[in-house]
């Protein structure tokens, strides 16, 4: 497997050329890494219109994910955009209306991917409803929604892993969403590396039509480098159109730097992570069964992620997270109840030994026993589009109620929105925007 765009780059950088092009810094150092930053110039390819060194990448990404692979260095935010326009593309192919089953857990992205394209969403929500970063769908409750719905959407739409590290039965909901001629969609930004476990557990090869992962969360990929994943089952349109779903959205100037991060990592995969990965995954079952057998209860069962109930152990996850830091260490994301610890091979074994060290030398307390709130079913008053389109205001938590909300008011991470615009703001959603540190929000102007 070779690596074209970043042979290409090299090349080009020790040619010592005078460059007239973009970008401004010429090569010149400043951060160090100036002389591989490049734009499209003659034998550079084109993101979006592909046919040299980047579609020969590709096609080495996509023969590693076994389907047709496309990059994204916009993160699987633009991915997101792009899976979605591409179900607009197919509803008005299929005749169908477009109309969206969403599990509720949706990423920001989404919210505004589907106000942008005036996507009529229908929300799914779990069996279980313990707060509002998961929401795992039931196989079986998805059948009956379906068997119900007298139109049926284009596509059902989940997150999985979701950002806690759960994962939902992928398999069982495909069979379901194709018995009643349903696409599936699949947030798998957290997964990327769920290709490479023995067997596959990655959305595509357990039947999804779509998929993105955003490659540097998990893998050694610089920030923002992703993939767009399209089964070989999906409908044609799809990998026709795709290079334009993800210009309709994307940036005219791609980051090489990620283009070449995207490269790079390909011989990685085929070559050295598929051996690392399984002796990694063995150290982080280790750890995770040591620091059980010290009092510490997880959540979730994504593999390459640890979310520790932190309140079981007697404190809130900020401060477990403050504990952390202070050693050194830093995590992924924190609430009032969680931490989110991120894993990769990268880490190493002394990094495992690190984080043990440190979370067993915090002392274990009495567990805290007060329940987050958990949001409500909110009622719609206006579409994602009209809400997102309105006029809006930011005002703060306290003096929201009745209010419809605007824009999601929710930061990165975790980028879940609480509640989704156009929603009315109830007690409850005042008590959740309280609780997890929320203190104003874009509302509508009446």
């Amino acid at each position: 497997m070779d690596t074209p765009i970043c042979d290409f780059v090299s090349n080009y950088a020790a040619s010592n050329p005078l460059r007239f092009h973009m970008p401004g810094h010429k090569g010149t150092p400043l951060l160090g890494m100036e002389a591989v930053d490049i734009t499209e110039i003659s034998g550079a390819d084109s993101l979006y219109e592909a046919d040299g060194i980047i579609r020969r990448s590709e096609e080495n990404a996509s023969a590693l994910f076994g389907c047709p692979t496309f990059y994204s260095t916009e993160g699987s935010s633009l991915c997101i955009r792009a899976m979605l326009y591409l179900c607009m593309l197919y509803a008005k192919q299929e005749g169908k209306q477009p109309q969206i089953a969403a599990a509720r857990n949706v990423h920001s992205s989404f919210i505004r991917a589907a106000a942008m394209l005036d996507f009529d969403i229908h929300w799914l929500y779990g069996k279980r409803r313990d707060g509002y970063l998961s929401c795992v769908i039931d196989p079986e409750v998805l059948d009956q929604f379906l068997y119900n719905a007298e139109i049926k959407p284009v596509a059902v739409y989940i997150t999985s892993p979701d950002y806690l590290g759960n994962v939902s039965d992928i398999q069982k909901i495909c069979q379901v969403c194709h018995k009643y001629g349903v696409l599936l969609l699949v947030d798998n930004a957290h997964g990327a590396y769920l290709k490479f476990l023995s067997p596959s557990c990655h959305p595509i090869d357990l039947g999804a039509d779509l998929c993105c992962d955003s490659a540097h969360k998990s893998l050694p990929v610089l920030t923002g480098g992703a993939y767009l994943h399209i089964s070989e089952k999906a409908p044609q349109l799809f990998t026709s159109s795709i290079k334009q779903a993800l210009a309709m959205f994307g940036s005219t100037s791609p980051s090489y730097l990620i283009l070449q991060s995207l490269d790079a990592v390909n011989c990685y995969l085929d070559k050295e992570y598929p051996k690392q990965l399984p002796t990694f995954l063995s150290s982080c079952m280790q750890l995770k069964t040591e620091l059980v057998a010290h009092g510490y209860t997880f959540v979730g069962d994504e593999p390459l992620k640890l979310t520790i109930n932190c309140k079981d152990y007697g404190y809130t996850g900020h401060e477990i997270a403050d504990c952390l830091q202070n050693k050194g260490i830093y995590v992924e994301f924190s609430d009032p109840d969680y931490i989110v610890l991120m894993l990769s091979p990268q880490i190493g074994t002394d990094g495992l030994k690190g984080l043990k060290k440190a979370l067993t030398n915090i002392p274990q307390k009495l567990p805290l026993t007060d329940a987050s709130p958990i949001p409500s079913v909110t009622k719609r008053v206006l579409t994602p589009r009209q809400a997102v389109f309105s006029s809006f205001e930011y005002i703060p938590v306290d003096r929201s109620l009745g209010r419809i909300l605007a824009a999601p008011s929710v930061g990165c991470p975790p980028a879940v929105p609480i509640i989704v615009s156009g929603e009315q703001i109830d007690p409850n959603t005042i008590d959740c925007f309280t609780y997890y540190g929320i203190e104003t929000c874009c509302v509508t102007i009446p």
